[in-house]
C-alpha cells in the first residue's frame, strides 16, 4: 500500500482548457507532430546535508508537461496581479500575501508528489490552493469574501482549503515549534518533507541580517537536507521526487530549502522597496524569472510555437477576468451563516454571540 506523504512548507485543477482547444488548433498551420515531444535539460546541482547522493542533475520535460506547467504558473502569476489590483481598489480587504515570483516552488512540488499526498503551507497560500485543485473563481471569491469562495467567504486570503490541503497558516516554522517537530519526526521516522521557501526576506528583514547561518537546509541537524534552486520548476520537481522517494522508503523526514524570491512586499501593506531597491527586484525578474525560464526552454527546444504560447496567455487572461467579475458580483454570505461549520457532521447548535443575549445558530 502506498504511503501518503505529508509536506510542511514554510512558507491542482487547471482551468477548463477544453473549451478553447479548437481556437488554439487553428492559430497555426503547424501540426503537433512538428514539435519536439520531449527534451532533456541539465539542472543546477543541489547542495546536500547528511546525504551521500542527491536529486538528478538532468530533468526530462515532455511537451505536455511543459505546457501544463506554463499554464499553471502563468495562471498563478496573473491571479496574484489581479488580486493586487483589487486590493488597491479596496475590493479585497484585510491581510493579503502575494506569491508572484515563487511560482516554480508550488508547481514543482505538485509535479513531484501525488494528489493524495498531504500538504500544509503558510499564509502565502493562493498558489498552493490553485495547484491543489481549487478554481481561480473560488480563490478570487474567497479573497473578496463572497459566498462562492472556497471557504464560503469566511476564510479570506490565508484560510483556503482543499482535499489533502490544510490551508494557509501563520508563523509556520516558528523556532520552538519547528525544532520540536524535527525531533518528533526523526524519532518516529515520519515520511515528512519540511520545506523552507527562502524568498530572501522575513517580512522586511533580509536573511543575512536575521540569521547567523543562512543554510536553512542544515537546520534539521540530524535530519538530511537539500538546498534547491527554487526559481527553476524542473529543479524543484526533481528534488521533490527525490525527497518523496526517500520518505516513502521509510528513511524518515528530510528538510528542503528552496531558494526563491518574492516580487511583492511581505503583504499588501508593505510596498517592498524600503529594505531593497527596485533595481534588485528588476534584476531578478530579468535574469531568474521562473515563468520566463520555462517559456524559453519550451520555445528554444521547439516544444511549442510562439502562437500557441500566446493563445494560452490570452486564455488565462479571460479566466482571470471572468473570476474577478464573479468575485465582485457574487453576494456576501448572510449573517445567519456566520457560525456554520464549526463542527463537521453535527446536529444544529446554538452559539453565543458578542454578548449572552445574542444567539446564533451553527449548522454543519
Amino acid at each position: 500500500m502506498q504511503k501518503m506523504l505529508p509536506l510542511i512548507s514554510n512558507v491542482y485543477r487547471l482551468g477548463n482548457a477544453s473549451k478553447n482547444v479548437g481556437a488554439r488548433m487553428v492559430l497555426s498551420s503547424r501540426f503537433f507532430t512538428d514539435f519536439t515531444p520531449q527534451a532533456s535539460f541539465d539542472i543546477k546541482k543541489c547542495e546536500l546535508h547528511r546525504l551521500e547522493a542527491g536529486p538528478s542533475e538532468t530533468a526530462v520535460l515532455t511537451r505536455e508537461q511543459g505546457l501544463q506547467y506554463y499554464r499553471t504558473m502563468q495562471t498563478m502569476r496573473r491571479m496574484e496581479l489581479k488580486a493586487d489590483q483589487l486590493y488597491k481598489q479596496k475590493i479585497i480587504r484585510g491581510f493579503c500575501h502575494l506569491y508572484d515570483g515563487q511560482e516554480a516552488c508550488a508547481m514543482g512540488i505538485e509535479a513531484g508528489i501525488n494528489p493524495t499526498d498531504h500538504l500544509i503551507t503558510a499564509y502565502r497560500a493562493h498558489g498552493y490552493t490553485f495547484t491543489r485543485g481549487v478554481s481561480v473563481r473560488e480563490i478570487m471569491a474567497e479573497l473578496t469574501g463572497r459566498r462562492g469562495g472556497v471557504a464560503k467567504g469566511k476564510g479570506g486570503s490565508m484560510h483556503m482549503y482543499a482535499k489533502h490541503f490544510y490551508g494557509g497558516n501563520g508563523i509556520v516554522g516558528a523556532q520552538g515549534q519547528i525544532f520540536e517537530s524535527f525531533n518528533m519526526a526523526a524519532l518516529w521516522k515520519l515520511p515528512c518533507i519540511f520545506i523552507c521557501e527562502n524568498n530572501k526576506f522575513g517580512m522586511g528583514t533580509s536573511v543575512e541580517r536575521s540569521s547567523a547561518s543562512t543554510d536553512y537546509f542544515k537546520r534539521g541537524d540530524y535530519i538530511p537536507g537539500i538546498k534547491v534552486d527554487g526559481m527553476d520548476v524542473l529543479c524543484v520537481r526533481e528534488a521533490i521526487k527525490f525527497a518523496a522517494d526517500y520518505c516513502r522508503a521509510g528513511k524518515g523526514p528530510i528538510v528542503m530549502e528552496l531558494e526563491t524570491y518574492r516580487y511583492h512586499g511581505h503583504s499588501m501593506s508593505d510596498p517592498g522597496v524600503s529594505y531593497r531597491s527596485r533595481e534588485e527586484i528588476q534584476e531578478v525578474r530579468s535574469k531568474s524569472d521562473p515563468i520566463t525560464m520555462l517559456k524559453e526552454r519550451i520555445l528554444s527546444n521547439n516544444m511549442a510555437s510562439v502562437e500557441e504560447i500566446k493563445e494560452i496567455e490570452v486564455d488565462i487572461r479571460k479566466v482571470i477576468e471572468d473570476a474577478a467579475q464573479f468575485a465582485i458580483s457574487d453576494p456576501e454570505p448572510p449573517l445567519d451563516e456566520l457560525c456554520n461549520h464549526i463542527f463537521a457532521n453535527d446536529l444544529p447548535m446554538e452559539v453565543r454571540g458578542t454578548n449572552p443575549w445574542v444567539k446564533l445558530k451553527s449548522v454543519s
